[in-house]
């Protein structure tokens, strides 16, 4: 019973609650993008939205949260770029290539933080965590239904901006682990989020994506993408990393794209074949097996 409430098993929590939220935005997003809403002008309301709520709430609720050293202000200047490129390549991707190969080629991050885990922090990875990371990889191409696409013939910048989205998410990853052994998570990523809004503006027409007009529908899944999607998706995923680490969270992450074909079958009427099923259930049984053999440190 105690391991079942062991703050680990919080952690894997978290993290898959932050990936459903993505998974939902990811679809509002879709609907954005088909009503003229540009991935760039989608990321600037975002950040800026997320960073303005996320300001207002820890200035009212806990004004200590926002204090930080000069020391560390380089490192979360380097951590709001990495998310702003985060989100913009995944959005560039999906705009060049097929939705399902832009996430499939997103969630090899595991694999990087893995890599980088062993290479560089001497960590050692259990034989459950090796195969944890195949089946999360596995699943993933069977559950975006991958095994369609003929990926020799997709257009090159999208490869190239699906494996930067790959990087880039494994270095926000990594990044944020680092900044949380000193900070609390919401204090992580409000400074995140607020460099991320200041990198999306450097560019021309500032603030471009807030000064369309938009019908109530479409304000609605902005701020639904801005606040839970963005602020509450990333502040539970920094909680869970508080918890697990980086390796087992991005694995973990990797129901964000099971989440979304779920979600597309239930709510689009999208029919998941016999092998999107399988994929499915890999990741589940991947997560599952993270938990039952964490590695002890």
């Amino acid at each position: 019973m105690d391991a079942l409430n062991s703050p680990g098993r919080f952690g894997y929590l978290y993290v898959a609650l932050s990936s459903l939220l993505f998974a939902i935005s990811g679809t509002a997003s879709k609907y954005l993008f088909h009503q003229g809403v540009t991935p760039y002008q989608l990321v600037q309301i975002r950040t800026v939205i997320a960073s303005a709520v996320l300001l207002a709430w820890l200035a009212a609720a806990n004004p200590s949260a926002l204090k930080i050293s000069r020391q560390s202000l380089p490192r979360f200047i380097l951590l709001g770029f990495v998310l702003a490129a985060t989100m913009f390549t995944y959005f560039y991707a999906i705009s060049k290539i097929q939705v399902a190969a832009a996430i499939l080629l997103q969630y090899q991050s595991p694999v990087l933080v893995a890599a980088y885990a062993l290479a560089f922090s001497g960590e050692r990875h259990s034989t459950s965590t090796l195969l944890a990371i195949a089946g999360s990889g596995l699943g993933c191409y069977l559950a975006v239904g991958a095994y369609t696409l003929d990926l020799l013939s997709l257009n090159k910048a999208g490869i190239i901006g699906g494996l930067s989205a790959a990087a880039f998410l494994a270095c926000y990853t990594l990044l944020s682990e680092s900044a949380l052994r000193r900070y609390k998570p919401w204090t992580v990523l409000f400074y995140a989020s607020l460099f991320s809004a200041v990198a999306c503006n450097l560019l021309p027409t500032p603030l471009e994506g807030l000064t369309r007009s938009y019908d109530a529908t479409q304000w609605f899944w902005i701020l639904f993408i801005s606040i839970a999607g963005t602020a509450v998706s990333l502040g539970l995923y920094n909680k869970g990393l508080r918890m697990i680490r980086s390796t087992h969270a991005s694995v973990t992450a990797t129901l964000q794209p099971i989440s979304a074909a779920v979600i597309a079958f239930l709510f689009l009427d999208e029919i998941m074949g016999p092998w999107q099923v399988v994929g499915v259930a890999l990741v589940v049984a991947s997560i599952i097996l993270l938990q039952l053999g964490r590695e002890k440190g």
